[in-house]
């Protein structure tokens, strides 16, 4: 088949590129690098044309008010250019248990994403996501004050981009679920705790305190981000992942 990859330089664009080509698939990557930008439409259309499948993992550059902004045009702009192209399946990564969680704008961003897709005319997958491995530096980063980072007791399920790329590609390698399977990883830990496990792994001075009042992840109630039922388990660890 013939794949079309938005956002296909980046993490988990990248890793998906290589592994349908891997399949032996005809695959392009695109990106704003490429001239292609999905905001304003430049070199979509051409992007699309002859295309089977496209998977779509572009991201908004902002976590915040504006992002629903971002999927509504980018979805809007990307499908009208898929029915003219006549592609058979749209498939876009989102995130486990996202409509849980009201309080946060770029989760709701992701939700409008989801539904602009579901209720379009093409075929399509959802693969949602437990919370990456990759982006545990980053948590820690945005809470650390001084030596002292501050995290909530928060249950996350973290899976590797690695194991997040596997799925992707498989989906869109496969025949449209018109749904959404939910992978995750093979592990949950309170989000503190995971925490205290990077730094022990990687020292640089700083300590964790328990603090259910820090951080994006302190509006999160109970135990949403998690995977539930027929969810697919990864098999990377995260203790094996820090190794």
């Amino acid at each position: 088949m013939k794949f079309a990859v938005m956002g296909g330089t980046g993490r988990i664009g990248s890793q998906v590129v290589k592994k349908l080509k891997a399949a032996g698939h005809e695959v392009v990557p695109h990106s704003l690098s490429t001239g292609v930008d999905i905001i304003t439409g430049q070199g979509l259309q051409e992007a699309v044309a002859g295309v089977d499948v496209v998977v779509n993992l572009t991201n908004s550059p902002t976590f915040d008010d504006t992002s629903p902004a971002f999927f509504q045009t980018s979805m809007d702009n990307l499908l009208v250019a898929c029915r003219k192209a006549g592609v058979g399946h749209v498939v876009i990564l989102s995130i486990v248990g996202i409509e849980q969680v009201p309080d946060l704008d770029y989760y709701r961003a992701k939700i409008l994403q989801e539904n602009i897709l579901k209720t379009g005319s093409i075929p399509y997958s959802i693969v949602r996501a437990t919370q990456f491995m990759e982006f545990m530096d980053s948590v820690l980063a945005m809470t650390t004050d001084g030596d002292t980072v501050r995290l909530p007791s928060t249950p996350i399920q973290p899976i590797a981009a690695q194991d997040v790329s596997d799925a992707v590609a498989e989906v869109a390698a496969g025949t449209p679920l018109n749904g959404v399977l939910n992978v995750a990883g093979p592990d949950v830990f309170p989000l503190d705790e995971l925490g205290r496990m990077t730094l022990n792994a990687r020292p640089d001075g700083r300590t964790v305190v328990t603090d259910d009042t820090a951080g994006m992840f302190a509006v999160v109630r109970g135990d949403v981000l998690t995977a539930k039922g027929d969810a697919r388990i990864a098999p990377t660890h995260y203790t094996d992942w820090l190794a």
